[in-house]
């Protein structure tokens, strides 16, 4: 154990380096994304492949010694005590999200949660070597905390600076927010557009998805709006914009502010707006490591933008403004406005960034009629891309189709995980031949089901980091469940299948958005029933056959190796949509059974044998 602890330290170590050597912070002009994206190029194969492998092989030291552990104790217990610990640490990282802690914090935890472990692992002191190296991370990590400036909340690195004289927000390495006043000359044209449209128009009540800093809410207290609803989904941002907008927008008492996600807003408020803003609603995060669901995924679909129009006045105005990483982006937005409105939304492209600025509702068609609307207007493009649903929300997807650079990459990250899989069990001297199809494709099956229980909570509950926590937790709870039925009183073998097969199949008969029901309470319950049955009962056919095992650590390097594969497979969702995983996960666990029962078979000729 001793081993494993300075191999980790100094992994950590090694990561830190390379994370230092190959940053890039953009403090790049924000109407320029090809000046970020030209920096990066070089490095966007090498650095992930050389990250990959460090984390890799950082889990993998402190893996070593679960093979001996598995050993030693009953199987379901050893598997009880990992997914305890795995829920005490999704709960340490959310407090420390909660708290805005720096990363020096998360890994101190972690450096003394290894040296914890190699003390009860017999490990009178720590080495030298890990001594130096987890001593070097850490005063490192504090030495650039303390320098840098950056804040840190649940979603984002946030670095200020200032550019021109304006103070400006970098979220991960990034240019996302300026603090422009209202009165600034400078501010660029689309903050203003929906008003130049619509020069004579008063909106009184105005919602803000997107808040940010208070640039869009002080735009709406100076255009004459009575009350501004702010809703913003990063709480650092938001704090930020308190203290440090030079119009003060959110001292205002016409202000009210939320935080939360803009989506699950819209779904609690009965109120109707004159002006919905969408604004500049690109978040630059994934929602989770095990998904491409990004934060503003589900703003954008056709589902998301009905919703909004359902929260207009008999004269309302949605109106979307943005970055777009190519043209069709845009002109995907057009056609979902057309189809949510019936109208021909406005569109105007400016000349830099591909940035571009939308407008639907009555409202406009009301303007239309009457000859109002000033300004040029672009047309929309003839033919435009499908529009994201809330069961395939990637806007920024122009197809169904997975690109030739994610399947190698994938490919490359599969290779080197199974390697290192019978790497780790080589040297814990675990035969390669205990290799077992059975909890492979439970792993397999298992990792995809998870991220369709995370899809559906994001779209049920909102985008949030705390949702995301009670999400996973609800799953490493039905996991612990599981555990304890089958050791209190092993579940039949002839019911586990069965039931299993049963919920994959009201899970999949109902759809998401027939769970979203007008009281929370009752949308939560029956969401959790829904999502958390096949996880509950797939972890009884996991927990049942990891209790009769032999060989448990192979087992669960079996169902890890499992799991790496699932994850690889999640980008399937990217061509079905998080529904039809759903078929490709009973396929799998249908697998998982016949392999299952050869398992047995064999196992009862080897105990005959003997």
């Amino acid at each position: 154990m001793r081993a494993a602890g300075t191999a980790f330290c100094v992994l950590l170590l090694m990561i830190v380096g390379l994370v230092f050597a190959s940053k890039v912070d953009a403090r790049f002009d924000p109407f320029n994304p090809d000046a970020v994206r030209s920096v990066t190029q070089t490095a966007e194969i090498v650095v992930p492949l050389l990250a990959f492998v460090l984390v890799a092989a950082t889990l993998a030291a402190i893996a070593v010694p679960l093979a001996g552990l598995f050993r030693a104790i009953p199987p379901l217990v050893a598997y009880g005590v990992d997914i305890a610990g795995s829920i005490t640490g999704v709960l340490a990282f959310a407090a420390c999200s909660a708290l805005g802690l720096p990363p020096v914090v998360w890994f101190a935890i972690a450096i003394g949660l290894v040296a914890t472990g190699a003390a009860l692992g017999g490990a009178r002191r720590p080495s030298r070597l890990a001594f130096s190296s987890g001593a070097i991370v850490l005063v490192v990590l504090a030495g650039v905390a303390a320098l840098s400036g950056d804040l840190w909340s649940p979603y984002n690195r946030i670095s200020p600076y200032r550019s021109d004289g304006v103070l400006t927000i970098a979220a991960n390495g990034i240019p996302h927010q300026t603090f422009h006043s209202a009165s600034s000359p400078g501010r660029p044209a689309f903050y203003e557009q929906v008003y130049r449209w619509l020069p004579d128009r008063r909106f009184d009540r105005v919602l803000v998805i997107g808040a940010g800093n208070g640039t869009d809410v002080a735009s709406a207290l100076a255009k004459g709006a009575s009350r501004v609803d702010a809703v913003e989904i990063d709480p650092t941002i938001l704090a930020m914009g308190v203290s440090e907008h030079p119009d003060r927008p959110y001292a205002d008492p016409r202000v009210r502010r939320t935080v939360d996600d803009g989506r699950a807003f819209l779904r609690r408020s009965a109120d109707r707006y004159d002006l919905i803003l969408f604004a500049l609603t690109d978040s630059l995060t994934l929602i989770t490591t095990s998904s491409n669901l990004r934060l503003e995924s589900f703003l954008y679909t056709r589902e998301a933008l009905a919703e909004a129009a359902a929260h207009l006045t008999p004269d309302g105005v949605i109106a979307i403004y943005n970055f777009y990483s190519d043209p069709w982006v845009y002109e995907r937005l057009s056609t979902t406005l057309r189809e949510v409105t019936g109208e021909e939304p406005l569109l105007r492209i400016y000349p830099v960034g591909n940035a571009a600025a939308h407008a639907a509702g009555p409202g406009v068609a009301q303007a239309k009629a009457r000859g109002l609307v000033r300004d040029a207007v672009s047309p929309a493009a003839a033919v435009t891309p499908e529009a994201a649903t809330d069961d395939w929300p990637f806007p920024y997807l122009r197809e169904r189709v997975l690109a030739p650079f994610y399947v190698i990459a994938l490919a490359v990250l599969l290779l080197l995980s199974l390697g290192s899989v019978f790497g780790v069990a080589r040297l814990a001297g675990t035969s390669l031949r205990g290799f077992s199809p059975h909890f492979f494709a439970l792993g397999v099956a298992f990792l995809l089901l998870e991220t369709k229980s995370l899809a559906t909570f994001a779209l049920l509950f909102g985008t949030t980091w705390l949702v995301n926590v009670l999400a996973i937790v609800g799953v490493l709870l039905s996991v612990l469940a599981a555990i304890a039925v089958n050791a209190w009183r092993p579940v039949p073998r002839a019911l586990l299948y069965p039931l299993l097969f049963g919920s994959l199949l009201v899970a999949y008969l109902l759809p998401t958005e027939r769970l979203l029901l007008d009281v929370p309470l009752l949308r939560y319950a029956l969401a959790a029933a829904v999502a958390f049955a096949p996880v509950f009962f797939a972890n009884l056919v996991f927990t049942r056959s990891f209790r009769d095992t032999a060989h448990p650590e192979m087992a669960f390097a079996s169902n890890l190796l499992g799991a790496v594969v699932g994850g690889a497979l999640e980008y399937t969702a990217l061509l079905t949509g998080y529904r039809q995983l759903l078929v490709l996960v009973a396929v799998l666990y249908a697998l998982a059974w016949l392999a299952g029962g050869r398992m047995r078979a064999l196992g009862d000729r080897e105990a005959v044998a003997v």
